[in-house]
């Protein structure tokens, strides 16, 4: 999917502000979502490598590392690594929902993982959601104040974020107004991009002027 998507949505991520090679500011939010207390995960970015039995990860920019121990039910997390390369050797960006003790990092759930990938920039304040699909491609991002819903060959729709519904492994914004009506849920799940070597942790559903688009969505 991503990898024909990619392309024709590069421009897109440029004019949002991506920049695939800066990491999170100064490297000091990564080492506070590691320290995290074991109640409170938050997200972990940084690069994995596995050297024979074992699965290391190392933050963005930092020469430090921890063994990987997978929490999630059912192993999700490494049957997710392991399906983007990771078992065969390839070294894979990762962005994990973990904590940290002493030398391990406990990730309970995947946010993404791209074989090959470089660090990224974290939402921080501006964004709290990515989501992105094929045929047709589109793109949208929620912001803190605004959501923007950008299509190939249609105009971008920007609108006021409205107060999220949630459930257990579920997120729903949904606007009616003058300007139409917009429907979008993320539901926990794993979203796998065979083609370009990535997967994601969460599905995304997006109902768009009478058209329901579906792809894969990551938080920020």
């Amino acid at each position: 999917m991503m990898k024909r998507l990619m392309p024709a949505l590069a421009a897109l991520f440029l004019t949002l502000g991506v920049h695939a090679e800066t990491p999170p500011d100064s490297g000091e939010a990564l080492p506070e979502a590691v320290a995290a207390p074991p109640d409170k995960p938050k997200l972990a970015y940084g690069q994995m490598i596995q050297q024979g039995d074992k699965r290391l990860f190392s933050p963005c920019r930092d020469r430090s590392y921890l063994f990987l121990e997978d929490v999630s039910p059912d192993a999700a997390v490494i049957k997710a690594l392991d399906g983007v390369g990771l078992a065969a050797g390839k070294p894979i960006y990762v962005e994990l929902l973990a904590v940290a003790e002493g030398n391990s990092l406990k990730a309970s759930a995947l946010n993404q993982a791209v074989a090959g990938g470089r660090c990224q920039q974290p939402g921080g304040m501006e964004e709290d959601w990515r989501a992105a699909g094929n045929e047709p491609a589109w793109l949208l991002a929620v912001g803190r104040e605004q959501l923007v819903v950008k299509r190939q060959g249609k105009a971008d729709r920007i609108l006021p974020v409205p107060l999220p519904g949630r459930a257990e492994g579920q997120v729903d914004y949904r606007h009616a107004g003058a300007d139409g009506a917009l429907n979008v849920r993320f539901t926990r799940g794993v979203c796998r991009d065979t083609m370009a070597a990535a997967v994601f942790g969460w599905r995304a559903e997006l109902e768009i002027d009478g058209q329901t688009l579906r792809g894969c969505a990551w938080q920020r």
